[in-house]
């Protein structure tokens, strides 16, 4: 869980640039950034997971999976109602509070899968 926690940060913090980050949201063009850092997610999950537990390489890409769809329905949920940091919306920091506790909830599911097996 630490493991999956620490990858979280890097490449939804550390890793994630403003095209991807206001990108992923758009009601257009949203496609290729949120590619793009699911891609880095992906990435991180591989390096980290092949190290400590190679077996697991394929909880990456359910990593992957889920990541992907979770940041689009934020997405879509974001462009429908005009949601921005800019606009002070009062769903923004909502939606965000949301798309982490989920993304942790992920990695928790998977450290208990990579645990149980």
């Amino acid at each position: 869980m630490l493991l999956l926690t620490v990858k979280h940060v890097i490449a939804d913090f550390m890793l994630q640039n403003s095209w991807m980050a206001i990108g992923k949201d758009q009601k257009t063009g949203w496609a290729l950034p949120l590619l793009a850092h699911c891609l880095v997610h992906l990435a991180v999950s591989l390096v980290f997971i092949s190290i400590v537990a190679p077996r697991f390489w394929f909880v990456a890409f359910i990593d992957f999976a889920i990541h992907i769809t979770v940041d689009r329905i934020k997405g879509i949920i974001a462009s429908r109602l005009g949601v921005t940091l800019e606009n002070e919306h009062p769903w923004f920091w909502t939606l965000i509070g949301v798309d982490q506790a989920l993304h942790h909830l992920t990695g928790f599911g998977l450290s208990i899968f990579m645990a149980a097996n």
